[in-house]
């Protein structure tokens, strides 16, 4: 859409979890370094939390992109199953063909066998949970008896949750205390802060190409931030909105003024800007872009 005017090979801010794009912002990295030194410590469960949009499925890419040979993974993005259907997952991401009739008990085994054999191999095995407040409190409990496997060095399955802050309340029933307890590392992830968002935002569009001075102004980045908060998907949704403002208005600097208008047409974002008069933007869009109209509401 709009790379070729701004000299980028691909769009910046996506909100995909594209982990090239990653971001060491203080939060972020050592909420990294927190899953890698407990994963190689050989811990059970490990813990992290954040407001929706702080990045905690790049983070979980990351991390286990990160990990190296010496580890297997398995990745539940929609954890909200019951305690068998979320061993058949397990199962699933760990490539062990089960038959279509297996019991509880043969669904156990084949677990325990598989565990037991990469662990011969030398591997660690790391079952990451995106969107962890979702698992119901059975499922939770099945998970704490699967890690009750281990050898007499270390356990055969740890356990990565990552959710939003309601996790802690749901971790917090008495019906699963004991899984509480062995949550030996935990690590709450933390909005972009106003210095860190400046460098975030140029992180990202280098990676995408870009290679001038400044294509965000100093007051668009202040901008931006008072509109989001620093929240880093916010962040790159009024970004990218307001790149097509600049693009539809062919300026190759964005402004506070297009930020504002982009800030005003996001769901999630401070309220109050200026009634910026936006249909010359809107109209220049449509015919730069072929067509393409960005929905700006007052």
């Amino acid at each position: 859409m709009y790379e070729a005017h701004f000299g980028l090979a691909e769009v910046p801010f996506s909100i995909t979890p594209d982990t090239s794009f990653f971001f060491g912002s203080p939060h972020s990295q050592e909420a990294l370094n927190t899953l890698l030194v407990a994963a190689r410590s050989g811990e059970g469960f490990i813990k992290i939390t954040g407001e929706v949009g702080t990045g905690k499925t790049l983070l979980c890419r990351k991390f286990m992109a990160t990990l190296g040979e010496g580890f297997v993974t398995a990745y539940v993005p929609n954890p909200y199953l019951e305690p068998r259907a979320l061993m058949m997952a397990l199962a699933d991401e760990l490539e062990i063909v089960l038959p279509k009739d297996v019991d509880q008990h043969q669904l156990v085994k084949s677990l325990t066998v598989r565990l037991l054999e990469l662990a011969a191999r030398g591997k660690h095995v790391v079952l990451c949970l995106d969107e962890a407040q979702a698992l119901p409190l059975e499922s939770l409990e099945a998970l704490r008896l699967l890690t009750n496997l281990e050898t007499e060095k270390r356990k055969l399955l740890q356990i990565v949750l990552f959710g939003q802050p309601e996790l802690n309340a749901h971790l917090a029933s008495p019906k699963i205390r004991q899984l509480a307890q062995r949550i030996t590392f935990h690590y709450h992830l933390g909005a972009l802060g106003r210095d860190d968002l400046d460098y975030y935002v140029a992180h990202r569009l280098r990676v995408a190409g870009f290679t001038g001075a400044r294509l965000f102004s100093k007051g668009a980045v202040r901008r931006l931030y008072r509109a989001t908060g620093g929240i880093p998907r916010l962040v790159n949704i009024v970004a990218h909105k307001a790149l097509m403002l600049a693009y539809g208005e062919g300026r190759h600097l964005v402004e506070g003024r297009q930020v504002g208008l982009a800030a005003r047409d996001t769901i999630g974002t401070a309220r109050g800007w200026p009634r910026w008069s936006w249909l010359a933007s809107a109209a220049a869009l449509a015919a730069a872009a072929g067509g393409i109209t960005l929905a700006l509401t007052r």
